[in-house]
């Protein structure tokens, strides 16, 4: 099965933010709090919405239930997020070796987070019950890329989801004549 990928560098200059595109996350945000699925594509302007429940879960629908997740989060919608996770959902940050067990936890460590932080997907990529975002999150003036780990219950919903936070760094002299730097 294909993997599959929505990526804001499928547009010409992606790095640029006056030609990112940006779905409807309003209307994303609003149906899944009425429990229906959506889904956008970068050719289209407005949200699609797909009706009735599906017999199995697939990359479609976990990729769906993802970017609902980010849009969600984004919003600042917390019962959105909520209907994404499974009751025992578990949250693991490597870097700083935590865990976050439950769902009710999770919702509380996100409702508390500091800094009015903003989240932007830049690459979504999904296969059979995984699914994993690149993120580009700002908090005021500073940027910082996220990836996020995401497996599905079999129940369209994200019941592990894992952060790696990469720190930017110089590179080794010497390579100077054979990269591009931007």
């Amino acid at each position: 099965m294909d993997p599959i990928v929505h990526a804001s560098a499928d547009i010409p200059s992606a790095r640029s933010p006056s030609l990112w595109i940006t779905p409807d996350w309003t209307a994303i945000v609003s149906a899944a709090a009425h429990t229906r699925r959506m889904t956008t594509s970068s050719a289209q302007t407005e949200p699609t919405e797909l009706t009735g429940p599906t017999e199995a879960t697939g990359p479609t629908e976990l990729r769906r239930t993802v970017e609902t997740y980010w849009a969600a989060a984004e919003a600042r919608d917390w019962d959105a997020v909520a209907s994404t996770l499974a009751d025992d959902v578990v949250y693991d940050l490597p870097q700083t070796r935590e865990r976050i067990s439950g769902k009710e936890k999770y919702l509380r460590f996100n409702r508390e987070y500091p800094g009015d932080w903003h989240a932007r997907i830049e690459r979504v990529v999904a296969d059979g019950d995984q699914a994993v975002t690149w993120i580009r999150v700002t908090v005021g003036l500073e940027e910082m890329y996220a990836i996020a780990f995401f497996t599905g219950d079999g129940q369209g919903r994200i019941k592990a989801h894992v952060d790696f936070w990469p720190e930017p760094y110089e590179p080794p002299l010497g390579r100077e004549h054979l990269v591009e730097r931007y």
